[in-house]
């Protein structure tokens, strides 16, 4: 009995309320760790995960660029800006610019129909009227440039300057075509003559509203022309090359002073480009090349600021690279008359005012 309850006393003085506590709490201390603790990585073990983590990212980025699930029309996309149940915002920009391009390959295939109706087995009368109104447009951007600069409202020479090139490019073109006879017939004189008025006023109007589409359709005449004369030369070469070339194209592509013709050529550098006229066949095959460095042009304008002048940049630093002449500087340049009209009356009217 003695020895039973010397047992129970020891069993009782373990469990008292003060040993109790003390053992919770050194119980406590050792758990605390465990439940409000991450164990700590060793230096050699951020590299290990930091790979998986990668490996999963890479594995996200393949899914998605194979696989695109589908969405409800009013899930939030990317960098749309709206609210959940809001639906999506679209990009505007694209969606003008299209509908821009779409308008001009419109326009551009009626022009074709009407040319195809009309001048199908007369080929330098149809030359005649398709130079008339290829030239047109760069009379209608140097308008609108004159108008913007009387205004103080946007100032780029070399605007003007590339415009003026191309522009006297074309009238030589059209001189060629009447030296071949391709204006002999009044109805010919007629049509293009009132194609060219009406044409000039749209390019205007045009241009005046966004120039990008007005370089846009004017990228798509010219590609027309490019493609109807390298059609002829592939029809007519052997002939052509039994012609002689007509006079003003031999003085016009040889003459002394070919500084306009290196002028609109924006893609190339100036004298790289000598053309030799020996018969009619050369004269063609120099007319469609002209055609070609037209779009290059007028593609290169439809970036804002993108067009300079090939003399600005030929007497830069040689070391420089030639992509670093291609100034864009978005507060000389003017998205419209709208755009104009903004900047004249913003805190940038006295950039607007420089001029290069």
């Amino acid at each position: 009995m003695a020895a039973a309850a010397s047992a129970l006393c020891t069993t009782v003085l373990a469990i008292s309320p003060a040993n109790y506590n003390a053992r919770n709490n050194r119980s406590r201390i050792n758990l605390l760790p465990l439940a409000s603790r991450r164990p700590s990585l060793s230096s050699k073990s951020y590299p290990i995960r930091a790979a998986v983590v990668r490996e999963q990212e890479e594995e996200e980025v393949v899914v998605e660029e194979t696989f695109q699930p589908k969405k409800s029309s009013y899930d939030v996309q990317e960098g749309g800006g709206g609210g959940p149940g809001e639906p999506p915002q679209i990009d505007s920009d694209q969606w003008i610019i299209r509908i821009e391009q779409s308008i001009n390959v419109f326009l551009t295939d009626t022009v074709i129909k009407v040319l195809d109706t009309f001048y199908r087995d007369r080929d330098y009368a149809r030359f005649f009227v398709l130079e008339t109104i290829a030239r047109v447009p760069y009379f209608a951007f140097i308008s609108v440039l004159h108008l913007y600069e009387s205004f103080g409202w946007w100032r780029r020479a070399d605007y003007i300057k590339v415009h003026f090139a191309e522009s006297w490019n074309e009238m030589h073109h059209l001189l060629i075509m009447e030296e071949l006879g391709g204006n002999s017939w009044w109805v010919d004189r007629f049509l293009a003559q009132h194609i060219a008025v009406f044409y000039y006023f749209m390019t205007v109007f045009m241009y005046a509203l966004s120039p990008r589409m007005a370089y846009h359709f004017s990228e798509c005449v010219e590609h027309h022309a490019y493609s109807t004369y390298d059609k002829f030369i592939k029809a007519h070469g052997d002939e052509l090359k039994e012609l002689p070339a007509p006079e003003v194209a031999v003085r016009y592509y040889t003459g002394g002073d070919l500084y306009l013709f290196d002028e609109f050529q924006t893609s190339r550098t100036p004298n790289s480009r000598r053309p030799k006229i020996d018969n009619l066949y050369d004269t063609f095959v120099n007319i469609r090349e002209d055609e070609g460095e037209h779009c290059k042009t007028m593609k290169a304008c439809q970036t804002p600021g993108n067009l300079h002048s090939p003399h600005s940049y030929a007497d830069e630093d040689s070391n420089e690279d030639e992509s670093s002449s291609l100034c864009v500087d978005p507060e000389l340049h003017c998205e419209g008359i709208v755009d104009c009209l903004k900047k004249s009356v913003g805190p940038g009217l006295s950039k607007t005012k420089q001029q290069v």
